[in-house]
């Protein structure tokens, strides 16, 4: 099973990021590392968020995860929001989804 995290991000993110993004590419890092974050990524062209999906049985993992973020903390993050996603095809999916 898959949770979509979705974040919006301030104003002037690309700057407001700056003294915080090896912190949060590191909170990346450990997630991913432990087996609860697949994929992770900015949305551009605008560079108006950020979208990170998360395995697992429920969405605990990626509120987790948004709640101890550095972008979130120091407010380069405006709001999150998690989503479940019913994926169908692709890494991490079992016939009992589908």
């Amino acid at each position: 099973m898959h949770y979509l995290l979705f974040y919006d991000v301030a104003s002037d993110y690309l700057e407001k990021r700056e003294p915080y993004r090896r912190a949060h590419l590191e909170h990346i890092r450990v997630f991913h590392e432990r087996g609860d974050l697949a994929l992770a990524g900015a949305l551009t062209e605008p560079a108006d968020g950020a979208v990170l999906v998360f395995r697992g049985t429920s969405p605990a993992s990626a509120e987790e995860f948004a709640k101890s973020d550095p972008y979130v903390t120091n407010g380069v993050v405006t709001q999150w929001h998690v989503r479940k996603w019913n994926t169908v095809i692709g890494d991490g999916v079992t016939l009992a989804q589908v």
